[in-house]
Order: structure tokens, then C-alpha cells, then sequence
């Protein structure tokens, strides 16, 4: 089928549906001998970011407690509360969560078990990445039907007129003359959506082959409770500049690390609109897409307050183009930022629950103060340091990195094993390793608190990929 206008009279109506049962027969995969209850792993995780980062703060203290004048005293507090302490507690809470974590077996499922797949892809002037995207949902290994509806949102390229060279059969197009957002899109696509399950592409990533069938078991293999399930996100341009190559470096370990770490503790906090699995009915229920900046992650908040699970596949993989030039990469960090404030502001109650996710709540509502404290003190730290005052930098050499340090190592052998079985190569990347060592949290930083700026005080925004 190649652009067409939609023919009402074949909808068939739209069937509520339950979680899908695990495979009785391989359910004891998931419990075996050896296994450690998600709370016992959780608890020690917590018992030892908070022994690191009590022991940073009881070392630093002694340097703090000479100061004189209780004013500079406190501001030393705030610096190495915010530089030091909550630095170290989330990198040690990082790394032991990565060595505790065992991805739970998947159940084995007959090809007729697998359910109908709606795939909603916003495209607004996407004419040189589309059919690319569109290829690589051609490519996927799924055994149940799929239906995929790129909504063109105000495309003023060729992107329409690429879309009617091809002619896939599942491939419908729907076309919005006046741009109004990447949320309104997304919504228009749902309204019509046929199958139980939805998943989101962005019209720029390319999936690996197995990355559908790879999302959906995982989904089915959860709890009963989940509503969605993250897709991994990698760079697929991190050749076209060193900007790029420093954010490949970032979603392969920071960014993917932290979403391992989240899944393991039932907190996943945003499930990437770039590749996404939700619930149909329970997107419904909870009214899509919200039009602001950060709408994947106040969505997510959203499912997390109906009381759903949210999970992570870390093997079902979306390659996606990331910005390559700075003023781009700053823009996209600044509406990632927003997204938090957006959905601490929308879903704030969620701070209250009694649920292992609330931790991960209260953590992103550290970011805007940590983030701030490192744009104002990390430089003036390190000059001090080069004139002989120490405390504020050996405090960062001693408790802040050999942490990071760890949580790194930890999770470049973890990705580096699930790329084998994948069957893909860890590029090479020292430039960009040296740059996102370097200078990458310098710019990131500030970027982000302009970002958690916005959110205070911004409507809505018609937010798309940089």
C-alpha cells in the first residue's frame, strides 16, 4: 500500500486487552536457585552509595570546618554536598546496581503468540532519513501482523513525495498540512492505531533486525504489571563530527547504564519516544502524548502514576542521529532538562509513593542542583587547585572518580557482551572517549540548567529530534 487516504469502513474496532501470560513452562527461568529478590539488591546498592558517600562527606569536612565565618562555611557545605557527596552516592549506586544486575531470562513464545504491532513514526521534513527508517522496519524478523503510520507533520520538504515511491503493504501515511507538534502527531497516529501494542520510531533511527521481536518478548516477559517498555537507544552518526562522537560514548554507557540501573530497581523513568513499546489501551487511558518539550518522559510519569511498570530492553536496539554540532546537542540537552521539571511538575505526587520507582524520582530532583553547583564550582575547583588549595578537587580525585571510574568499566563489559551476541563490533572511538572524558560535562551542564529554567516556565513546545 503506498500513501493513501484511509479507508474507514475496514477499521475493525479496537479490543481492549490484558497483559499477555508468561510461558508457564519457562516461568521458573525467572526464579532461579540463585536468584536475588530485586529488594535485597536494591538495599545493597543503597547501603553502600550511602557508606561512599558518608565517608566522602565525613573526609571533606575537616577542610570545610576551617573556614571561618559560618557564611562560608555553609557555602563550602553546599559545593561539596553538591561536587562531591551526591556525585559519589549516584556513581557508587550506578556500579553495584550494574554488578547486581541479571537481566531475567525471556519466556519462549510460539509465533502465533506474538500480538499485532501499530507503529506511530512523526516525520516533519524528513526526507533524507525516512525511507532509510522504513527499510530497517522491513528488515524486522516479527511473526505477527504490523501496521506502520508515518504522520507527516507540516513536512514543507520532499518527505511526502519520497513516501509515495515506495509501497509497502503495511505502510499508511497520514498527513497534517499545518505542523502542529511531535505530541499532536503521535496523538493523530493513536486515534487510529489497530493493535494492542504501539511502538514509537523516530523517522531518523534505524532498527537492528531483531530489535521489534527482541521489545515485544521482553514486554511479554515482565510483569503482568508493565504498561511500556524503553528501547535501547546508540548513535548511528557518531562518525559525522566529534560532537557526535562524544554522544556515542554517552548513550552507550552513561545513558544506558543508568536505564539498566533503573529497570533492575522497577524505576524506569522515560521510555525514549526514538524507540518505545506501550500498552495501546493504556495510552488511551492516560491521554497520550502531553504537547511540551519533554513529552516521552512526562508520558512515562504519567503510566508510572496509574500504577503500570515500565521496563528497559537493553537488546532491542534503535541506532538514532544525534545532533553533530554543538549549538544542536546543547538545544536537544536544554528540552531533556525541561522534560524533568515538566513531569515533576505534572506528576510531583509521585515523589510520595511507596514504590522502589519513587527513589528514582527523588534522584532526578537532585539533578538541577547538582548540575548547577558543577557549572559554578568544577572550574573554580580545579584553579584553586593549581594555586595550592586542594580540598574541593582531592575530595572529586578521591571519591568522585575511582566510582565513575568503576560504573564505566562495569558498563562497557556489560554492553560489550550484549553486543556480541548481537552480533555487532564496538566501534573504536578514543577522540571521542577523550572528548566526553573531558570537556563533555563542561558544556553539558550549563545546557541542562537553562533547560530546568524553561521547564519552570514553559507551555508547550513543538519538539521533534535535533
Amino acid at each position: 500500500m503506498g500513501v493513501n487516504a484511509r479507508d474507514w469502513s475496514r477499521r475493525r474496532p479496537f479490543a481492549v486487552t490484558v497483559r499477555l501470560p508468561l510461558d508457564a513452562a519457562n516461568d521458573g527461568q525467572l526464579h532461579r536457585r540463585h536468584y536475588v529478590p530485586v529488594w535485597l539488591k536494591f538495599a545493597l546498592a543503597l547501603s553502600v552509595s550511602l557508606a561512599w558517600a558518608t565517608l566522602a562527606y565525613m573526609v571533606a569536612h575537616p577542610w570545610v570546618s576551617e573556614l571561618e565565618g559560618s557564611g562560608r562555611r555553609l557555602f563550602a557545605h553546599l559545593l561539596i554536598i553538591g561536587l562531591v557527596v551526591t556525585p559519589a552516592f549516584m556513581n557508587a549506586f550506578i556500579a553495584v546496581g550494574l554488578l547486581l544486575d541479571r537481566r531475567p531470562a525471556r519466556s519462549r513464545f510460539a509465533d502465533g503468540d506474538f500480538p499485532g504491532v501499530t507503529i506511530l513514526i512523526a516525520a516533519r521534513n524528513a526526507q533524507e532519513t525516512i525511507l532509510g527508517t522504513l527499510a530497517s522496519v522491513a528488515m524486522q524478523r516479527y511473526p505477527a501482523p504490523i501496521e506502520v503510520m508515518v504522520i507527516s507533520d507540516g513536512s514543507s520538504d520532499a518527505t511526502l513525495e519520497r513516501l509515495r515511491g515506495v509501497s509497502y503493504p503495511w505502510l499508511e501515511v497520514i498527513d497534517l498540512k499545518c505542523s502542529g507538534g511531535k505530541a499532536k502527531a503521535l496523538n493523530a497516529g493513536l486515534r487510529l492505531a489497530s493493535y494492542p501494542i504501539t511502538v514509537t520510531l523516530d523517522a531518523d533511527a534505524h532498527l537492528h533486525p531483531q530489535a521489534l521481536r527482541r521489545l515485544v518478548t521482553r514486554y511479554m516477559s515482565d510483569p503482568p504489571g508493565t504498561a511500556a517498555v524503553a528501547g535501547a537507544v546508540l548513535v548511528r552518526n557518531s562518525r559525522q563530527s566529534l560532537v557526535a562522537r562524544m554522544q556515542e560514548w554517552d548513550y552507550f554507557q552513561n545513558i544506558a547504564a543508568t536505564r539498566r540501573v533503573q529497570s533492575l530497581c522497577q524505576g524506569m523513568l522515560a521510555a525514549s519516544g526514538t524507540f518505545s513499546l506501550y500498552r495501546t489501551d493504556i495510552l488511551r487511558v492516560v491521554g497520550g502524548w502531553p504537547e511540551c518539550a519533554g513529552e516521552d518522559t512526562v508520558l512515562t510519569w504519567a503510566i508510572l502514576r496509574d500504577h503500570h511498570r515500565v521496563g528497559y530492553a537493553e537488546d532491542a536496539i534503535a541506532f538514532a542521529r544525534v545532533p553533530p554540532t554543538l549549538t544542536q546537542f546543547l538545544a536537544q540537552r536544554r528540552q531533556w532538562s525541561q522534560g524533568v521539571v515538566e513531569a515533576l511538575r505534572a506528576h510531583g505526587a509521585l515523589l510520595f509513593r511507596r514504590k522502589l520507582s519513587t527513589f528514582f524520582i527523588w534522584w532526578s530532583l537532585l539533578f538541577p542542583y547538582t548540575d548547577l553547583v558543577y557549572t559554578i564550582a568544577l572550574l573554580p575547583a580545579l584553579l584553586l587547585a593549581c594555586w595550592g588549595v586542594y580540598w574541593l578537587a582531592a575530595a572529586l580525585l578521591a571519591f568522585v572518580l575511582p566510582m565513575a571510574l568503576l560504573a564505566h568499566g562495569v558498563a562497557y563489559a556489560t554492553q560489550s557482551r550484549m553486543f556480541h551476541e548481537l552480533g555487532l563490533t564496538v566501534r573504536r572511538n578514543p577522540f571521542g572517549l577523550l572528548g566526553y572524558a573531558l570537556v563533555y560535562g563542561l558544556v553539558l551542564k550549563p545546557a541542562s540548567v537553562t533547560g530546568y529554567l524553561a521547564g519552570l516556565v514553559a507551555r508547550r513546545s513543538n519538539h521533534y529530534p535535533s
